[in-house]
């Protein structure tokens, strides 16, 4: 009889504590920062210090030196007033690379060295069936090539990807900081970074690539007919020199021409150069409809092609543009037009956040990129991400 009650009061104890648990609400806090813009913003880098660039239609480009509290409105490029600047990447409060998306020439690559008074125009898209989708520049560890950081600015290494032509991905990088570039493995005609028919990349939130990859130059996501992970692979044959190849591996998310991969975050060990990724996706035509996600461990990168894919059990509550982790609260988060998420475990679930009772009522909505602790979105909108609780 003793035993008896005892579990009966301890099954009743573990149903009221998960009752309790479960009504816990997860707040999103994003504080909603003036931009002084109607633009759709899909650019944002945060360079740290207080410093960050955001980017969008219309030739638009925003910054910030004092983490949010003012931004200021650039002067548009040259020839740039009608183009999508999708992609940004800064290096200081005074120097920026913006990317324009869009067929052909409406590729273009712009440059500011005085604080977006003036800009250059780098690089124009070579291929006219080409659309370029995002570009990274590398973040230096102690652990990198030659354990140096770079002296400069001058010799900082970037990646630029596009949509495949000829049944190739465009591939191109540079060694100093983006003066000028080169298609990576051009001397290689029998290796070339080949596509599947009908698989493309997305420039949703200059997150379709990351770069350093996981012990490699980098790490890119795709989507449409197939979603996989693409990385650079060194083979070195004792019989028969060197070449690079890219190593993939098969996401298994959702497919067809809307749908797919669209962002890859890394989570580095600053003792390691290897990194763990996590990607997200969906269809952006059916935005409400579940997302995708999945994680991969950090592995040396002959062993990618063999490494399993952690597919979410419980995935985003809907399509995610962008996603990034948080070191501090030790979480991954990620955007999408319906709403925001986290994930403590890994992405094996995911959280919906929701907005607290002073934030306005759609503050986790309408999201585009991250690029903590800031969020971009449709219409000028910007927010900064706050600490999480749990009400």
């Amino acid at each position: 009889m003793y035993r008896k009650t005892s579990l009966n009061r301890y099954a009743t104890t573990l149903f009221l504590l998960t009752s309790i648990l479960a009504t816990k609400k997860i707040r999103a806090q994003w504080d909603i920062e003036e931009s002084h813009t109607t633009a759709s913003l899909r650019g944002i880098h945060n360079v740290g210090g207080g410093v960050a660039w955001a980017s969008g239609t219309n030739g638009t480009v925003l910054r910030t030196e004092d983490g949010g509290y003012l931004w200021q409105t650039c002067t548009i490029p040259p020839g740039a007033e009608k183009l999508d600047f999708r992609g940004i990447q800064a290096f200081d409060e005074n120097t920026a690379i913006v990317m324009s998306s869009g067929k052909g020439d409406l590729s273009r690559l712009y440059k500011t060295t005085d604080g977006c008074q003036t800009w250059k125009l780098l690089f124009t898209n070579p291929d006219k069936e080409g659309f370029w989708d995002a570009i990274k520049f590398r973040v230096y560890t102690p652990f990198d090539e030659a354990n140096a950081a770079p002296k400069s600015i001058s010799n900082q290494k970037g990646v630029l990807v596009g949509d495949p032509v000829d049944g190739n991905f465009a591939v191109f990088v540079t060694e100093n900081a983006g003066d000028t570039w080169r298609l990576w493995n051009e001397n290689d005609a029998k290796h070339p970074p080949k596509a599947a028919a009908g698989e493309s990349l997305f420039a949703a939130s200059n997150q379709a690539i990351v770069a350093p990859g996981s012990g490699g130059e980098f790490a890119f996501v795709t989507g449409g007919k197939d979603s996989r992970i693409y990385q650079p692979q060194r083979h070195d044959p004792f019989d028969a020199g060197g070449w690079d190849s890219l190593s993939s591996k098969a996401l298994g998310f959702r497919s067809g021409a809307s749908a797919g991969a669209f962002a890859i975050a890394a989570r580095s060990d600053p003792k390691s150069t290897y990194a763990d990724f996590m990607v997200v996706g969906g269809d952006y035509l059916k935005p409400d409809a579940p997302g995708s996600a999945a994680f991969v461990a950090g592995v040396p990168r002959f062993l990618l092609g063999t490494r399993a894919v952690a597919r979410s059990e419980h995935p985003p509550h809907g399509y995610r543009s962008s996603v990034a982790y948080d070191p501090t609260q030790k979480l991954w988060i990620t955007v999408g037009p319906n709403g925001t998420d986290i994930s403590r475990d890994d992405g094996k679930n995911w959280t919906p956040l929701k907005p607290s009772g002073y934030d306005p009522p759609d503050a986790d909505k309408n999201w585009n990129a991250l690029s903590l602790p800031f969020v971009v979105g449709p219409k000028g909108r910007i927010g900064r991400l706050r600490t999480i609780t749990q009400k």
